[in-house]
């Protein structure tokens, strides 16, 4: 069962950690002023140590889980210990990575601090690191105890983070309610306000999307898949630029969100190619994502982005997994060869 609770300050979390006696907390160095509320939330006497995160993409590697497996055993951790990850993404994807192996597994819960994290990397119990340059690419199914969100933490978030998730709120309908599409694009394309009712509402609702699809296909053997949404394009894209950058290239690489803005778009213009997408959706895509401040194209060379989508996770056979749009809020999954694309 995915549980999650939207709530606007951290009151009610003590009550959900009541019967834990072993309280370990991870958190981004970045959430600090929100991870001193956490605590102070917490039933007295419970919280055993935390360790604050170096959070990015280049630390989602297998010697950062090490280093959290050492920091637990170092603070006598047993099978009863219970992990709480505050902070975005990344956060909770190695914090959940670490707990689903650590003493064979033990139980954990988050608190995303960011909007990507709020809508859609704390939901649905995907926990992973990169491994040989590509993203993902070791990891687990293991379903957190919850999900707390409080909106008020973005208050402190960058708006090149916020306009990350805001790519994934928009995929969220996109393959699912044409008509709150329209509603996240009229709320985003206002720009940063984090005390938008409206947008709290849009939160809450991408949110519930999410967890519905991930409790009907928890390991994605089908509607899961369509979450992936312009992710098989947007992660080659990040393939590509996290390689140009440790190459030496001065290059700040696109956010996760961002690529997949620029994937989504991609997709629409294969999906229009392909005869299965309605003519004009590509253009109104890249309209709609630039009024909310989203890239909506990439340079990198054709050759060398089906190099990358070659060694996505999802290929299988030879061929490629992508998600098209019939229309909006009507995904369909579709396994394409490279010479297809």
């Amino acid at each position: 069962m995915v549980r999650i609770y939207t709530e606007d300050n951290f009151k009610s979390l003590g009550s959900l950690v009541e019967d834990r006696k072993s309280i370990y907390m991870l958190y981004d160095r970045n959430a600090e002023i929100w991870a001193k509320e956490v605590a102070e939330s917490l039933p007295e006497g419970r919280l055993k140590a935390s360790k604050p995160l170096d959070a990015g993409e280049d630390l989602k590697n297998l010697a950062y889980i090490e280093e959290i497996a050492s920091w637990l055993l170092d603070n006598e951790a047993g099978r009863d210990a219970f992990v709480l990850a505050v902070g975005g993404g990344t956060v909770t994807d190695i914090a959940g990575f670490a707990s689903s192996i650590f003493k064979r597994g033990v139980e954990f819960a988050y608190i995303p601090t960011t909007l990507l994290a709020q809508v859609d990397a704390a939901i649905g119990g995907k926990t992973g690191v990169n491994f040989g340059g590509y993203k993902n690419m070791l990891g687990t199914f293991c379903q957190p105890q919850f999900t707390y969100i409080c909106p008020k933490v973005l208050s402190t978030l960058p708006e090149r983070e916020f306009l990350s998730g805001s790519a994934e709120l928009l995929k969220t309908f996109l393959i699912s309610d044409a008509a709150m599409y329209d509603r996240a694009v009229a709320c985003l394309s206002n720009g940063m306000n984090v005390t938008d009712p409206e947008l709290k509402e849009m939160i809450g609702a991408a949110a519930s999307v999410k967890a519905g699809v991930v409790e009907r296909d928890f390991t994605e053997k089908g509607e899961r898949k369509h979450l992936n949404l312009g992710h098989t394009f947007g992660h080659a894209i990040e393939w590509y630029e996290h390689k140009q950058k440790r190459e030496g290239a001065d290059i700040l690489p696109l956010t996760h969100g961002a690529a997949v803005a620029v994937g989504m778009v991609m997709a629409a213009n294969l999906g229009e190619r392909l005869g299965m997408s309605p003519e004009g959706l590509e253009a109104r895509l890249a309209k709609d994502f630039e009024a909310c401040h989203l890239p909506v194209s990439t340079e990198i060379p054709r050759e060398i982005m089906l190099e990358a989508v070659r060694q996505d996770k999802k290929a299988a056979g030879g061929k490629i997994s992508f998600v098209l749009l019939e229309e909006i809020g009507k995904p369909v999954v579709r396994a394409l060869s490279p010479e297809e694309l």
